[in-house]
């Protein structure tokens, strides 16, 4: 058997030793090491305390902070830890165009992905009043975003991701849905349109849909309607683009707001680029993942389990790195330490759970799957909640808690008694504590676990990765179910392997969906379906991600466009926004 902390991959060494290793360190425990220091220096007492639990906890792999904690954090740079933020609202005039501008481009030459909502410009060919000239339309000035962050990237800046959303109501929204479509435009943004309930149930009864500028708010005259269309015939042509091009994506906005802590100041819009955290403008990605496979007791065997009480415990002391990792994180900007200070959001999630199930005899697509999947899950859930809830006794709740406002919300209402009684009596220390990310390259560097909820993708592939020298290199990478069971002596494949390939898309949206009502943030996933999944079956996923109660769904189908997920990039099929080789972790 290998040593917990040892890498069985060559990749998993060469992500470390590209990504994340400091110039000193002669091996990962030493990169452990330097991290735990770093958070446990926000503790007013027993620091050194807390960087040997810190370090236990990273030990093995069993938490994987997020990318920008493991390459920043003790480093000496000059650097934020936070892999991805929303940007603030782009006021429809030029000067703050570009100042928004300006601020993306700022906080990516830190290493953050940039999420921003496009539907406060007005749409191509609105006058403007003040000059008398013609709008050209959101879309266009995406294309200013997307060139900046090409820039960035040839200067050397670490590969930065965007996302960009726009309104189902808004009347350019035909033209963002489709923007994708030209293999050679926008390359750098993931899209996702905001999909209202009212526009669902136009939709199924087959109603006429208002586009409108300015967006209605609650304190604004009524919206100017443009025009009009079939609601059913603007939900075929986001079906279609996605069919065909991988994009756009929806975000289901009203359960998103339904959910959120913070209902009662916030309305979200938008996400970071990889969708599992809706967050206000400026608001900061603050990402961690408890590794499922290091949790599993005696594998392969009868009596295989996941040991929840010190999955509990690990996640206790993730709640607290990550709260810490506020404190003595580096910002961008000025509104982004504000914003992330008032409500202090965090993001625990997952990594290795197809791994996990594999290594209990579950299969992924399995209902004991999903129930295992649920119950480790919610037990995160509890100890994260209780665990901020006695940071607060500890350190103060966080500055904007409203007890009454929070315990009202959608997801504090599922919360157990104790906890909200816990709450109600002690303040939380977190606004938002939980967030399923695709933890892609944190999990390779974990020795290849599946990545966050997704079933594993292949048992035995090749994969090229990025090196420092700019060039793609090739690597054998086994599953790490697959390398445990041979490591056993064991021959052939685990009974209950099944690739990606092979799972229903159903069952995607059915762990999507049991996992959801645990997270108070959202869940990354998407679902792979095969290129000649028929249309039908591929509109039917969106319809039950809504009826589901998903805060959002992205289905990849290879496609022409953007080919397969896990093609080699060239200047004939470039790299996808978010795909394997771009991960925002």
């Amino acid at each position: 058997m290998t040593h917990p902390n040892s890498f069985s991959m060559d990749i998993s060494r060469h992500i470390w030793e590209t990504r994340y290793r400091a110039a000193d360190e002669a091996d990962i425990h030493a990169s452990w090491l330097r991290v735990a220091r770093a958070i446990a220096a926000a503790e007013n007492q027993d620091t050194a305390l807390w960087a040997e639990r810190f370090c236990s906890l990273l030990d093995g792999f069993r938490f994987l902070p997020g990318g920008r904690i493991l390459a920043g954090a003790g480093s000496g740079h000059r650097v934020t830890l936070f892999n991805c933020f929303v940007m603030g609202e782009i006021a429809d005039d030029l000067e703050h165009i570009f100042d928004a501008l300006k601020e993306g481009a700022l906080t990516m030459q830190h290493g953050g992905g940039v999420g921003y909502d496009f539907s406060t410009l007005r749409p191509a060919g609105m006058v403007a009043e003040a000059s008398g000239s013609i709008a050209s339309g959101p879309v266009s000035f995406m294309h200013i975003w997307d060139a900046m962050c090409a820039t960035l990237l040839s200067t050397g800046a670490r590969r930065g991701a965007m996302m960009a959303t726009l309104r189902c109501d808004h009347p350019d929204i035909e033209a963002f849905v489709d923007a994708k479509r030209d293999p050679g435009v926008l390359r750098h943004f993931n899209l996702s349109v905001q999909v209202s309930d009212d526009f669902m149930a136009a939709v199924a009864q087959d109603r006429d849909w208002a586009l409108v500028f300015p967006a209605p708010t609650r304190n604004a005259a009524e919206p100017t309607t443009l025009r009009t269309l079939k609601a059913r015939d603007l939900w075929q042509r986001i079906l279609h683009a996605a069919y065909d091009t991988a994009e756009p994506g929806v975000l289901f906005v009203d359960a998103i707001n339904r959910d959120n802590t913070l209902h009662d100041r916030e309305h979200l819009t938008t996400t970071n680029p990889c969708g599992e955290i809706p967050l206000p403008p400026y608001g900061a990605c603050d990402l961690g993942s408890l590794n499922l496979t290091a949790f599993v007791t005696s594998p392969f065997n009868a009596n295989a389990g996941l040991d929840l009480k010190a999955l509990a415990d690990s996640a206790a002391w993730a709640v607290r790195f990550l709260d810490n990792v506020i404190d003595v994180s580096r910002y961008p900007l000025p509104a982004q330490a504000a914003q992330a200070r008032h409500t202090r959001r965090i993001g625990l999630g997952i990594t290795g759970l197809a791994d996990a199930l594999v290594l209990l005899g579950l299969r992924y697509d399995s209902e004991a799957a999903r129930v295992l999947a649920a119950d480790a899950v919610s037990t995160i859930r509890n100890a994260a909640y209780l665990a901020s809830v006695e940071l607060a006794r500890e350190k103060g709740a966080f500055p904007g808690f409203v007890c009454d406002a929070f315990l009202a919300s959608g997801f504090a209402r599922r919360l157990p008694g104790e906890l909200r009684g816990a709450i109600a009596r002690h303040g939380i220390r977190n606004s938002h504590l939980l967030a399923i990310a695709p933890a892609g390259t944190i999990s390779l560097l974990a020795n290849n676990v599946s990545s966050g909820i997704e079933p594993i993708f292949a048992a035995d592939a090749e994969r090229r990765v990025l090196g420092t020298d700019g060039r793609y290199h090739t690597h054998r990478v086994i599953d790490h179910a697959l390398q445990l069971w041979q490591q056993h002596g064991l021959n052939g494949k685990p009974p209950a392997l099944v690739e990606a390939h092979h799972v229903d898309p159903l069952a995607h949206l059915q762990m999507q969906a049991v996992l959801q009502p645990y997270v108070d943030n959202a869940i990354s996933k998407t679902i792979n379906v095969a290129a000649d999944f028929p249309f039908q079956h591929f509109e039917s996923l969106y319809l039950q991600a809504h009826v589901l109660g998903l805060k959002g769904c992205t289905v990849f189908r290879p496609n022409p466009v953007t080919g397969t997920i896990l093609d080699p990039a060239s200047p004939d099929n470039p790299v996808r926004c978010c795909s394997p080789e771009r991960e925002a972790d």
